[in-house]
């Protein structure tokens, strides 16, 4: 159980959606936790059962603040750094965010906890640092790959400092590779983008790339039981593993759930193109087989995830 690991954490990225859900993990598991958020994306919301909790902290503060952590950190027994930009889509449009809200922040929260003596690190990468990648499913060891987003190359570079830090400083860190994440709380992304669509415009929707992109995704759920697991059960100095399920569906696959979900028959447009944007990868599936070997299953299907979602939004119009 995390609790025979774990009895005080940090989360960076509290009040997102993996963030929050994680905070509400660990506090169930009787973990005291000190959650940080800058409230840019995430939603103060998503705390109200945790802000309850007497074990739960919250600060908020914007990491690239020039506030000091270290005493934040100290005497705590992990830091879950899940704090990022993670707009993939936008990222040529702003081309320095993600080298500031996502390495250099992690090089600071790393900082932090070196000086506070913190000995566990965990952090959410993602299955983009595989670019496009020429091994389907992709494993961990696949061969480097070109990086197709400033996204992904901020995580990799990211992931570099990580296992850096681990090695040189006595850390132990766990890196995982997310697929796209669903469930309840989820507000960014694909399935967000076209119910809101949908929702302004029941009887149309416009679709960017062919539809035939193929893409897998996990439930959030399943993404915090796998990480718990992990923490119980890989012991290198630096464990990089896949999240995911095993397979992927097509964007207008995903399409169709959605509007099932919703009642709804609008006209769909596609694009022509293979990607929808710069950095978008027509596939990805990840090799999930060294979480499995750890007694890990997911689940939720792919389907399942994207109908629970739309569950969600159907009944929280709010966070639109």
């Amino acid at each position: 159980m995390i609790d025979k690991i774990l009895s005080r954490a940090v989360v960076t990225g509290a009040a997102g959606f993996i963030g929050s859900t994680l905070v509400d993990f660990l506090l169930s598991k009787g973990v005291e936790v000190l959650g940080i958020d800058n409230l840019s994306t995430g939603r103060i919301a998503f705390l109200n059962d945790a802000l309850n909790n007497p074990k739960f902290n919250f600060l908020e503060e914007d990491l690239n603040s020039s506030l000091d952590l270290t005493i934040a950190f100290t005497g705590m027994d992990a830091v879950f750094h899940f704090a990022a930009n993670a707009d993939v889509r936008f990222g040529p449009d702003h081309p320095s965010r993600d080298l500031e809200q996502n390495t250099l922040v992690t090089h600071k929260v790393l900082e932090a906890a070196r000086k506070a003596k913190v000995k566990k690190f965990i952090f959410s990468s993602t299955g983009s640092v595989y670019g496009e990648a020429q091994v389907v499913p992709t494993p961990e060891d696949a061969p480097f790959p070109v990086q197709t987003s400033l996204y992904g190359a901020s995580k990799l570079a990211c992931e570099g400092m990580i296992a850096a830090y681990a090695e040189s400083f006595g850390m132990q860190a766990w890196i995982f590779r997310f697929v796209s994440i669903l469930g309840p709380r989820y507000t960014h992304g694909h399935v967000y983008d076209f119910y809101k669509q949908l929702k302004d415009h029941p009887d149309h929707l416009t679709v960017l790339g062919n539809g035939h992109q193929k893409k897998s995704y996990l439930h959030v759920s399943d993404c915090i039981a796998a990480i718990s697991q992990a923490l119980e059960n890989s012991h290198d100095k630096v464990n990089i593993l896949n999240l995911g399920v095993d397979g992927y569906c097509e964007v207008k696959n995903s399409v169709g759930w959605i509007t099932t979900e919703m009642g709804l028959s609008p006209e769909i447009v596609f694009g022509t193109e293979i990607r929808g944007w710069i950095g978008d990868n027509p596939l990805i599936h990840l090799d999930t087989k060294k979480i499995r070997a750890l007694g890990w299953t997911p689940r939720y299907s792919i389907e399942e995830a994207v109908r629970d979602t739309v569950s969600f939004m159907k009944s929280n119009q709010w966070i639109f």
